[in-house]
C-alpha cells in the first residue's frame, strides 16, 4: 500500500536561522508563472503531488514550474530544535525558499495553514502573489474543527504497517471524508506516515501538538480579515470541503462579499481539508491558474 510513485525532485534550502528546509520541485518548459504550494499544519509537500504533476505537465493549461514546501519539522525539513512552530517564523521560511528557487512571482495554493501563509504574504511580500487558491481556510476558523484537529495531531497510535495506518486514518477521519475509496485512504496514510525502524512514524515533529495546546479555545480566536483583504489586488479561488468543520459557509459568503475577484467551489464528500486528488478539483485549479496568468 506504500508503493506510491512521487514525481519532482528534492531541493534543500537554508532558512534564515540556518535550519535546512526541504521543497519538492517540479520543473517544466516555458516561462509560465510558477505555482508555490503550501501545506496544512501537520502536512507535507507530498499532498500536492497529483496537482503538481497536472500543473507541470500542462494538463489543463501551459506547463508550469511547481514548488511544494515542507515547513520546518515536517517532511524532509529539519525539526526546529526549540520547537518554534510559529506562523511568522514559517512565513520567513516560505520567503527564503521562494528566493532560493528564484520565484519572484507565483500563484500560491495554500491548504489550511498554507492559506493563512498566503494571507500573511499579502503583507510580507505582496509582489510575490499573482493569485491565491485557499483550500478550506479563511479569515475565521471554527473552534469545533480546531478541537478535532488538536485531539489527534501528535497523539495517534503508532501503526506497524501502511495497511494499519490506512485503517486508522479511516477511523479518525472517515466522518470528514465519506467519499474516499481504498486507494485514497492508502495515499492519505502514505502522506501522513513514513517508515521508521520496525514501524511507521508521523511525517511531522509531534511537538506540533504543543502549539495547538497553547491555543485557548474557550475564547474567540483572532480573525484575519485585514490579511484577507490584503489579497484584494489578486484573484482568489476558495475551495471548501462539503463536510468541513473548520471553514464555514458563512465565512465563505463573507469572503465573497469582501473580495472583488473571488470565486469558490465546494468539494463534495470531503471535509477538512480536501485532498486535491480528484480530477474535477485539479482541473478547476489548473484552469484558474491558467486564466489568471494568461
Amino acid at each position: 500500500m506504500s508503493d506510491f510513485s512521487i514525481a519532482g525532485e528534492s531541493r534543500f534550502i537554508t532558512a534564515p536561522d540556518g535550519l535546512r528546509l526541504h521543497a519538492r520541485l517540479y520543473e517544466a518548459p516555458g516561462e509560465a508563472c510558477p505555482v508555490l504550494c503550501l501545506p496544512g499544519l501537520a502536512r507535507t509537500a507530498l499532498d500536492f503531488d497529483p496537482l503538481a504533476r497536472a500543473l507541470s505537465e500542462g494538463r489543463h493549461g501551459p506547463p508550469r514550474r511547481v514548488a511544494a514546501l515542507d515547513y520546518r519539522g515536517r517532511g524532509g525539513s529539519d525539526p526546529d530544535p526549540a520547537g518554534r512552530y510559529d506562523v511568522m517564523v514559517e512565513n520567513g521560511d516560505v520567503l527564503a525558499v521562494a528566493a532560493a528557487l528564484d520565484i519572484s512571482e507565483a500563484v500560491v495554493v495554500g491548504t489550511s495553514r498554507g492559506g493563512l501563509h498566503a494571507m500573511i504574504l499579502a503583507a510580507s511580500k505582496p509582489e510575490l502573489l499573482r493569485g491565491v487558491v485557499l483550500n478550506d481556510v479563511g479569515p475565521r476558523l471554527e473552534t469545533q474543527g480546531l478541537l478535532r484537529i488538536r485531539a489527534y495531531v501528535g497523539k495517534l497510535p503508532t501503526p506497524q504497517t501502511y495497511a494499519q495506518a490506512a485503517a486508522m486514518m479511516k477511523e479518525v477521519a472517515g466522518a470528514q471524508f465519506p467519499g474516499l475509496d481504498d486507494q485514497d485512504w492508502a495515499f492519505f496514510a502514505f502522506t501522513t506516515f513514513k517508515p521508521a525502524d520496525k514501524s511507521l512514524a508521523p511525517r511531522y515533529d509531534t511537538r506540533l501538538a504543543s502549539a495547538l495546546e497553547a491555543l485557548d479555545l474557550t475564547q474567540p480566536l483572532p480573525e484575519l480579515w485585514p490579511q484577507f483583504e490584503g489579497l484584494a489586488r489578486v484573484p482568489v479561488l476558495a475551495l471548501r470541503g462539503e463536510r468541513s468543520d473548520l471553514f464555514s459557509t458563512a465565512t465563505l459568503a463573507e469572503m465573497a462579499s469582501r473580495h472583488p475577484r473571488f470565486a469558490s467551489a465546494t468539494v463534495a464528500g470531503q471535509g477538512h481539508a480536501p485532498l486535491l486528488r480528484d480530477e474535477e478539483t485539479i482541473r478547476l485549479i489548473c484552469e484558474s491558474v491558467a486564466r489568471w496568468t494568461a
